[in-house]
């Protein structure tokens, strides 16, 4: 009996891990950061703890989206302490959304996402502020607090912070929602996500407990190494 139960844990941590959430018990794992947050101590010491669970995601890009939740914190918005980073520098078959939990330390989830279908093919190479342009626009987000069931299932509104650059994103309803591109079945078949209207779209088996995390003005942080917006944004300069 028992080793029936232990079969159905492992099947259900790997079924779990297929959709993209990390480990479950990464927790174990985690490690304190008693440094005054948003110091230079408190960032380069939450480097060193996120990317031993993060090994993809580029320090460089971990740095920036810190200095801009440590600005964002300071404005009010940081409810639950949580980051998602979106890297756009990688190709839509890798997991390049992630989130994380900057008060236990630790790695919630780690998955596929799309972008815009004008932002470009496999890569995403082109960003727009613009209503109708259908791509996707880069930089720092707060999420909306309540989630809404929309055109595309379950939903939450991202409100962008930077003028010029995302400041458009709510009336261009770009939202965090499902899609059946995104699936890791339809990525393997046709070699990269599926794109959207502009939207960063996860898998429709995962939509819910992401938007259930993050929602309730967390930041969202969305890169890629466009040189207007790393010299514009008041966010990413440490």
């Amino acid at each position: 009996m028992r080793n029936k139960y232990l079969f159905y844990i492992i099947f259900l941590i790997s079924l779990i891990g297929l959709y993209g959430f990390t480990f479950p018990f990464s927790w174990l794992f985690s490690q304190s950061n008693n440094e005054s947050v948003g110091s230079h101590a408190w960032i380069d010491k939450q480097i060193g703890i996120i990317t031993r669970q993060a090994p993809g995601l580029n320090t460089a890009i971990l740095k920036l989206s810190l200095n801009a939740y440590t600005k964002v914190r300071k404005k009010g918005y940081d409810n639950k302490q949580l980051l998602t980073v979106i890297d756009y520098s990688k190709p839509s078959t890798e997991k390049r959304l992630w989130v994380f939990d900057l008060k236990h330390n630790r790695l919630l989830m780690n998955t596929w996402v799309s972008h815009g279908r004008n932002s470009g093919g496999l890569m995403a190479t082109s960003f727009s502020n613009s209503p109708g342009s259908l791509k996707s626009s880069l930089g720092v987000f707060v999420t909306d607090s309540q989630p809404y069931q929309g055109g595309n299932g379950y939903s939450l509104r991202l409100m962008g912070l930077e003028p010029g650059i995302n400041n458009n994103a709510y009336s261009r309803n770009v939202v965090v929602h499902g899609a059946w591109y995104v699936n890791p079945d339809a990525i393997r078949k046709n070699g990269q996500a599926g794109r959207s209207w502009g939207c960063p779209a996860v898998s429709e088996n995962l939509v819910k407990p992401l938007i259930d995390t993050i929602k309730d003005n967390t930041l969202v942080f969305v890169y890629y190494p466009d040189r207007q917006w790393l010299h514009r944004s008041s966010y990413v300069a440490g």
